[in-house]
């Protein structure tokens, strides 16, 4: 099946604005414990790590958590939700919202409606996290890096998700899920430490089971995803013509399930699989296609050989 050449953000009829009011200050506040706690616990990580407070019941659960989570990033809220890369039963519909919420991004509606926008404007004003918007001299990409990894975020103008995410928001399924998000908020943080406790039916092992599978890899998780919007929009290879500076950045693949194939996507973003060459690691396409094989997805956007030849960028 051949893929799409746009994003396809659905939208209600007639203009819309691209925000739809300020950020509270009390949601900035809340945004910023997010940031700040899971990145204090990542530099406590390294003394603690050093002697003392990390088994291998941690590691184990940290993995397993960091997996669920980012696939449920990748293959839910990026590749599903956002692009309509594949079609989803119902129980895999929900699942993929629930498992991208663990990750602590943000609910399934805002962050699809953000992304929509992201590329609506990639790398163009409007676009919310784009490191070139303040220039290409390196005072302004040092800022520009800033803002695109992190700094974002913190912006006070909202994105308008009734123009972004329509479809989402008229799905009774998919407003459950969102508006669950504290609860799963809870659940991502607490639920290994109820599992680690359990396991070593001890508040030491509950402890330390919910700093490094909550705490610790919800910061890891976070740091990578942003590198995407930064470091994949800044440096890298660029072997497909896309309409902005998004690259391919291959060290960061394995951490990414894929997504820092990040020029193949922006060439073709409905394109269920982003790494597509030769020795090109891309964990969610590996997870579409057992999804697949399952039934559970269907009409997959799988790359095909003339599609990703007319996508190259010219030479010289």
């Amino acid at each position: 099946m051949t893929t799409l050449d746009a994003v396809p953000p659905p939208a209600r009829s007639g203009p819309a604005p691209l925000t739809d009011g300020k950020r509270p200050a009390g949601a900035s506040f809340v945004l910023g414990l997010f940031v700040v706690l899971p990145t204090l616990a990542l530099v406590a990580a390294v003394p603690l790590a050093w002697g003392w407070g990390l088994g291998w019941l941690d590691i184990a659960l940290a993995v397993a958590f960091y997996y669920v989570s980012c696939l449920g990033v990748t293959v839910g809220f990026h590749r599903y939700f956002t692009h309509g890369s594949f079609k989803a039963t119902r129980p895999l519909r929900i699942a993929l919202a629930v498992a991208g919420s663990l990750a602590l991004q943000g609910s399934v509606v805002n962050w699809v409606g953000e992304h929509r926008r992201h590329h609506a404007f990639s790398d163009k004003e409007g676009d919310p996290h784009s490191p070139w918007l303040y220039g290409t001299g390196p005072k302004a990409l040092v800022k520009g890096f800033w803002h695109a990894h992190l700094g974002w975020m913190f912006g006070r103008d909202m994105t308008n998700m009734n123009r972004f995410a329509p479809d989402l928001l008229d799905d009774a399924d998919i407003r459950r899920v969102d508006r669950a998000f504290p609860l799963i908020v809870v659940v991502s943080l607490l639920g290994p430490a109820l599992i680690g406790g359990l396991v070593t039916m001890s508040l030491w092992g509950a402890f330390t089971a919910f700093f490094w599978a909550g705490f610790v890899r919800v910061a890891v998780l976070h740091h990578v995803t942003w590198s995407i919007n930064s470091i994949c929009h800044i440096w890298g290879e660029r072997p497909f013509a896309a309409r902005d500076r998004s690259a391919n950045v291959w060290w960061l693949a394995v951490l990414s399930c894929g997504e820092s194939w990040h020029n193949l996507h922006h060439a073709d973003p409905t394109c269920a699989r982003h790494g597509v060459k030769k020795g090109q690691i891309d964990i969610s396409a590996v997870v579409i296609r057992g999804f697949e094989k399952l039934g559970w997805a269907t009409n997959v956007r799988w790359p095909t050989t003339r599609r990703l030849e007319k996508l190259a960028a010219p030479r010289g």
